[in-house]
């Protein structure tokens, strides 16, 4: 099973230089009043015809395109010069013209998390529903988050959901600014599939790419909540993200704070270790780390745990999502990097209780790159960016080449004798 890319899918979103008035500078904002004024001057049956015509040519590609020219026209207000009272049609008109559609994952679809789904009504007998999240790569490279749903059955095969038409970024419901940046808070419509939702970079320090979040479901004394950890990519630089959830359609973003935050690949456990919050990280570009926190929030320190030893890891090593819990240890996947930059998965077994204790780790990768599947944007790569444990297996879905996903299942007894070995 392959998911890939699909061009046809698109959202609409803020047309520049008509962004919102913090970005605005005076150039910008000039060039934006033009485009009002030209719209101004429309007469009444030309500007009714102008709007007619929008409609027909984008109804169909997207979900209540009136509401939303009706929000984008709200959102100018403030940055725009005084106008006379704007009618209902110039209005929505406006709102038009200031805004585009974005092929979101018109380049690569890829590095894939999945957690079990929280609603299971409708699995299949022995089987479970899953949410699958993507890193989803349109034009210019930027990066954003998207999901599936799917089942796994029985036996284990695994099965995804019809993926949904259209596609819609959600409505910013709060901003908090926050002593090193800014967290979110963004809400869905109710009425939409979940392959339609993609939250797209809203923050400065995430406009080039939400990447590689890592979903995790967290229990903490009963209570669930799903964590991601993510790279936000400025453009300039990066720093590891906070996304949280209980039901996949409101979300809250926060940066986090710390010596280990600067750098990508952070991971949290699915539950407390002692009474903390227990992380993989990499601060150093080249070893995993244990960070142990009481905030949530803010991650300093960690002691070095596992470093490159086998010649497909030996340019550095990362972590490919959340340990997964087992019976008698924690499952750790990570990444490899080795000749010609080829990245491939392997597994590390860890102590149940004291987590920094490596007992076992795969001499030789568990999933390399195939030579029928080398190729695409990135060739040589395949990655994770979090597997799910079903019953005895593992379910590892996984970016290939930097293009497209696919899956693999294995059977924990297999895996434990593989690493073991």
């Amino acid at each position: 099973m392959y998911l890939r890319p699909d061009p046809a899918r698109v959202v609409v979103r803020p047309f520049k230089p008509a962004t919102e008035p913090r970005d605005l500078n005076p150039t910008d904002k000039l060039r934006a009043n033009h485009i009002v004024d030209r719209v101004l001057r429309l007469d009444p049956a030309a500007a009714a015809r102008q709007l007619t015509d929008v409609l027909e040519n984008f109804e169909g590609r997207h979900r209540n395109l009136l509401d939303i020219f009706e929000a984008r026209a709200q959102d100018m207000e403030p940055a725009l010069a005084p106008h006379v009272e704007l009618n209902e049609t110039q209005r929505r008109l406006i709102g038009a013209y200031f805004l585009h559609e974005y092929s979101f994952e018109a380049s690569a679809l890829f590095n894939p998390s999945i957690v079990r789904h929280p609603d299971q009504t409708g699995a299949p007998a022995n089987g479970c529903r899953f949410i699958l999240s993507l890193r989803a790569v349109g034009e210019g490279h930027i990066s954003s988050l998207t999901f599936r749903s799917g089942t796994v059955a029985a036996d284990g095969s695994v099965t995804v959901d019809p993926t949904a038409r259209l596609a819609s970024i959600p409505k910013i419901h709060s901003r908090t600014p926050q002593h090193n940046g800014e967290g979110v808070e963004v809400i869905f419509r109710p009425d939409g599939d979940l392959s339609e939702r993609v939250i797209f970079p809203i923050t400065d320090t995430q406009a080039n790419g939400i990447e590689d979040a890592r979903f995790v479901e967290f229990n903490d004394d009963g209570k669930r909540t799903f964590y991601a950890t993510y790279t936000a990519y400025s453009g300039r630089s990066i720093r590891s993200e906070l996304i949280e959830t209980t039901d996949f359609r409101s979300f809250r973003m926060t940066p986090l704070s710390g010596s280990a935050a600067g750098n990508k690949g952070m991971a949290l456990f699915p539950r407390k270790i002692d009474g903390r919050y227990a992380m993989i990280a990499r601060q150093d570009n080249e070893n995993l780390y244990l960070i142990y926190s009481d905030d949530l929030h803010t991650w300093d320190g960690g002691r070095s745990i596992l470093q490159p030893e086998y010649p497909w890891e030996f340019v550095q090593i990362g972590n490919c999502g959340s340990p997964v819990e087992l019976d008698d240890c924690w499952l750790m996947l990570i990444h490899g990097v080795g000749p010609v930059r080829k990245y491939s998965i392997g597994a590390v077994l860890l102590d149940k209780k004291d987590p920094s204790k490596v007992l076992a780790r795969s001499r030789d990768p568990l999933i390399r790159p195939e030579p029928t599947e080398r190729e695409g944007y990135v060739p040589n790569v395949v990655y994770t960016c979090g597997a799910m444990r079903h019953g005895a297996r593992i379910i590892l879905p996984y970016g290939v080449s930097d293009t497209f996903s696919t899956f693999a299942t294995i059977e924990i007894a297999t895996l434990m004798k593989a690493v073991a070995g």
